[in-house]
């Protein structure tokens, strides 16, 4: 096992050498070395000179992330150090032990500051321990190709830190193994991927069935103009083109050939001037209804533009409507800048694997007998005891879009902070950890509250965004299309008295721990799943489970910038109202990045005669009290000891969960936490 022991009296030797300094003390708190320094008299600490004074003698690893001044080290009564006394420090610049050295490393320093909006990162910051997630990872991935390095996103959760990270990133164009596609490849009939066979089950009108972006644009955007780089877009991204033949049982889908789709028709000019408040919300709503029912998956119709023209000297607004079966959460990201840059006037960046061959790779790999294993796998979650909480199941045919509720919870930037990057950090682990632990909590004490089930497994259908790399010589990095899987997970977090969740307590962190373990024990992200339920037929369409989870990732929230996000509060729905839903409880959540901090905003989506509105707001205020618990339980006083690493964190030695805590244990008798510099112990 690769790592580094920190020997903190060594650490504290060297840095109690400095003239400024009179007393100092070291410890390791969330995989990051603090130091604690009390000034000589009439000397001022200063943290940066002070670092680079240890990074003389000390190896890099053993160069603390933070220097934080004190009047005093605070001691117990028995005078010795106390270190739950010791303050947090300020981590917002985020800047590492070190400053990147070689060029890959400056490369992808400035990369993750970049997707993650922050000021700065050093060579030894972690990818997730900033708040990154698997979405912005592809992202990152992009990015550094554009950059001239090539990493793919298992390498950005194998080598989480910028040096890690440099280290296994190859110049572009050197030992690259991404498949060459045939002219002519990007075109023709696309095999039917899980996502779109799953689309095909829906009970309703589908042809409306979309995703929107409203966007900030500049005065005299121009339709024309508009309309040219829509025509670029729309020739660059494949799945622009496609059209759907539903004349069968078994839907055909088809891209047509770059040049064959006319941008024009799709692009509506709507004069605003002068329009405010409700007038103009009235207008967005009724054009974005309309332009939702302008699309047309059988004649190739896939996205309508709509410019909300507010005059020469005014922002306008620029509505983009596209059918959901060419578009993902994945693909905005990718889109939206090349519409800006077709605009402009620019060259869009290639695209790497078409979704045409993506689509052929992975309908292939259905049939790949490791695949097959995994059978056994889903059958036996899908077998989870699914208590009904409703009132009666669902009928998508009663149970629409159209009587569907809503309740939105907005956590503060104080909790959503440290909930996406103390927490995963303490726990080696990432932010959908630590969702799906409170949801797993929350939702188990509701029923258990209700007489509903004692059983604290509670079963549900998890998104993910579905570029798994689990095909050789793929690179979807810049693909557009509907990616999307869904699979179930069962979620046991153990019986935890709900005011310990509530609270912070010791049993909240190993409730994340068992959570963790039990979606790194899902292969893949669950991509199999669809593979073997849709493709393969070997994994049986039982009942969904009752209860669907979505995490969005983050993005920067809307300023009054050109081409940045609008508040969309004004548009209509995405689906027509009498489509059915597809479970009785839906929750999609995502953050945004503002100037006070980010906010992580959840939406939850109930059949309304199912529920009372009462009992749905309740399960939502547990979920975030849940949340509140696990950042309180890390980042506050008297928690105890938190976080810890798990068996899927140490693959090169045979320990359980209680053998590691144990370990932990003794260790942190000596050190703290008791854990090395290259997060494994030493």
């Amino acid at each position: 096992m690769r790592g580094f022991r920190i020997e903190p009296g060594e650490v504290e030797a060297a840095l109690a050498r400095h003239d400024s300094v009179a007393d100092v003390a070291v410890v390791v708190r969330d995989r990051r070395m603090l130091a604690y320094a009390v000034p000589a008299d009439g000397a001022e600490i200063d943290p940066a000179a002070l670092r680079r004074f240890a990074n003389r003698t000390l190896p890099d690893h053993m160069v603390p992330a933070a220097v934080v001044p004190l009047d005093a080290l605070p001691l117990t009564s028995n005078g010795k150090l106390d270190r739950k006394a010791l303050p947090a420090p300020d981590l917002s610049t985020h800047a590492s032990s070190r400053a990147p050295r070689t060029p890959e490393e400056e490369i992808l320093a400035a990369l993750f500051a970049e997707v993650l909006g922050l000021e700065r990162v050093g060579a030894e910051d972690g990818f997730f321990d900033l708040g990154g997630d698997s979405i912005i990872a592809i992202q990152l991935v992009s990015r550094a190709r554009q950059s001239g390095l090539v990493i793919t996103p298992r390498d950005v959760f194998q080598h989480q830190t910028v040096a890690e990270l440099a280290a296994a990133a190859r110049p572009a164009g050197e030992g690259e193994e991404i498949e060459a596609e045939a002219p002519g490849t990007a075109v023709g009939v696309v095999p039917a991927t899980p996502i779109m066979r799953w689309f095909q089950e829906l009970t309703g009108p589908v042809d409306d069935y979309s995703q929107r972006m409203l966007l900030r644009v500049p005065p005299a955007l121009g339709a024309d103009r508009l309309a040219a780089a829509l025509r670029k877009v729309i020739d660059h991204h494949d799945m622009l083109r496609l059209r759907v033949d539903r004349s069968t049982p078994e839907w055909t889908f088809e891209i047509t050939e770059p040049g064959t789709v006319d941008a024009a028709p799709l692009v509506r000019r709507v004069d605003v001037t002068g329009l405010t408040g409700d007038a103009l919300d009235r207008v967005l709503h009724d054009e974005s209804l309309a332009a939702r029912r302008r699309l047309d998956p059988a004649n190739g119709v896939m996205a309508q533009l709509v410019w909300f023209d507010a005059g020469d000297e005014d922002s306008g607004r620029l509505l983009l409507t596209l059918h959901h079966l060419v578009v993902d959460g994945v693909s905005w990201r990718i889109l939206l800048p090349d519409l800006v840059t077709a605009w402009a006037g620019g060259g869009l960046q290639p695209v790497g694997t078409s979704f045409r061959r993506w689509a052929q790779r992975l309908t292939a790999a259905a049939s790949d007998p490791a695949r097959a294993a995994e059978t056994a796998l889903w059958n036996d979650i899908l077998a989870t005891p699914d208590p009904l909480l409703g009132t009666r199941p669902l009928d998508p045919a009663a149970d629409t879009f159209g009587t569907a509720r809503h309740h939105t919870i907005t956590l503060p930037p104080e909790i959503t902070g440290p909930l996406l990057t103390d927490v995963p950090a303490a726990f080696h682990g990432r932010v959908n950890d630590a969702l799906l632990t409170a949801l797993a909590l929350a939702v188990a004490e509701w029923r258990r509250a209700r007489g509903i089930a004692d059983d604290t497994a509670v079963l549900v259908d998890l998104e993910g965004h579905g570029r798994e790399e689990i095909v050789p010589g793929v690179d979807l990095s810049r693909t557009v299309g509907w990616f999307t899987s869904i699979h179930p997970v069962r979620l046991d977090a153990g019986g935890v008295d709900w005011a310990e969740a509530d609270s912070g307590g010791p049993a909240v962190g190993t409730a994340l721990k068992r959570i963790k373990e039990q979606l790194r024990e899902i292969p893949d992200n669950g991509v199999g799943h669809g593979l073997l339920r849709h493709v393969a037929g070997t994994v049986g369409p039982r009942p969904r489970p009752q209860i669907a989870f979505n995490y969005l990732g983050r993005a920067a929230a809307g300023d009054a910038a050109d081409w940045s996000p609008a508040d969309p509060a004004a548009l209509a729905g995405g689906q027509d109202d009498a489509l059915g839903l597809v479970h009785a409880i839906e929750m999609n959540a995502h953050t945004r990045d503002l100037p006070t901090g980010p906010e992580l905003t959840a939406v939850w989506t109930w059949a309304d005669a199912l529920f009372d509105e009462a009992d749905l707001t309740d399960l939502a205020g547990r979920w975030a009290a849940a949340l509140r618990g696990l950042v309180a339980h890390v980042t506050g006083d008297g928690a105890g000891p938190v976080g810890g690493f798990t068996p899927s964190d140490l693959t090169l030695v045979d320990l359980d969960q209680d053998e590691i805590d144990e370990l932990a244990a003794e260790l942190d008798d000596g050190f703290d936490d008791g854990f090395d510099g290259e997060g494994e112990p030493g």
